[in-house]
């Protein structure tokens, strides 16, 4: 009786699968490997600590002694902690970096060589949206708390400054800090389902910038559309002392905002390269 011969090992077989964690590593060393990333991050970073801290100045520099009981009456020195200019410069900054970290790779084709050592598309997206995330928040906190440490210290050469423990500063510091993760993983969402640099980009400025000028609080369906959206959830939370308006919402209805866009953004993302690609 002849006996069959062996079987020869398949390439799936004779490799052992990937392990999530090696997915999260692969991607960090691609994220950071890229010069044009880390300068990207010092640029927008410089930018935005320079906004915060130039009205601060301007503030110091225009300062009378009659503006003092204003200035502590409405929470003045938070709202200039991190201000709304700086607040869409970082939103469009990460928005554009989050987009790029998936249409670069389609752009240069190196997408097939990740997906060729992968064939697991869902994961490598969901490895690519942790270290998004992760870097993308250690910049917000970084550029929150620079934004905020400045700003109150060129205010407190008048005597004017906020103190971390004030009623509202960390609300702020945490909106600010949080915001840059919530866009980060938007534009990689956009950039996945679109996959190319120039629709992906105009499509990221219209989600994270233009929507929420055009969206008012004049009419209730305005009002609550330009609600759910990241750069208005961030004004509602970074307000120290908001005022009466037509149709108000709460800071745990603005929390809830950052946490379902980003949890949207990362299923979008992981479902997209799936749907996509079959």
């Amino acid at each position: 009786m002849t006996l069959a011969p062996a079987a020869l090992p398949t390439a799936e077989a004779s490799w052992p699968r990937a392990r999530f964690t090696d997915l999260v590593a692969a991607e960090w060393i691609k994220h950071r490997s890229l010069r044009s990333t880390w300068i990207a991050y010092t640029a927008a970073l410089l930018a935005v600590v320079g906004f915060n801290a130039g009205v601060a100045y301007d503030t110091y520099s225009h300062w009378r002694p009659e503006d003092r009981v204003p200035f502590a009456r409405d929470g003045i020195a938070l709202q200039e902690a991190f201000t709304p200019n700086a607040a869409m410069l970082m939103a469009l900054a990460l928005g554009a970096v989050g987009a790029l970290v998936v249409v670069g790779e389609y752009a240069t084709g190196t997408d097939r060589t990740t997906f060729a050592a992968v064939p697991a598309r869902g994961s490598v997206m969901a490895a690519k949206a942790v270290v998004v995330a992760l870097v993308t928040t250690v910049f917000g906190a970084v550029a929150a708390g620079a934004s905020f440490a400045v700003t109150q210290g060129i205010l407190e050469l008048r005597d004017a400054g906020a103190s971390p423990g004030d009623p509202g500063a960390l609300r702020i510091v945490l909106a600010s800090a949080l915001l840059a993760p919530v866009c980060a993983l938007t534009g990689l969402a956009l950039g996945t389902l679109l996959r190319h640099t120039a629709s992906t980009m105009v499509a990221t400025v219209l989600v994270l910038l233009v929507l929420p000028l055009f969206l008012t609080d004049g009419r209730r369906w305005s009002a609550v559309a330009g609600h759910a959206l990241p750069y208005r959830a961030w004004l509602r939370l970074a307000d120290p002392s908001p005022g009466p308006v037509a149709f108000p919402w709460t800071t745990g209805g603005a929390w809830t905002v950052y946490a379902v866009w980003a949890c949207a953004a990362c299923a979008v993302a992981v479902a997209g390269v799936r749907a996509r690609d079959r």
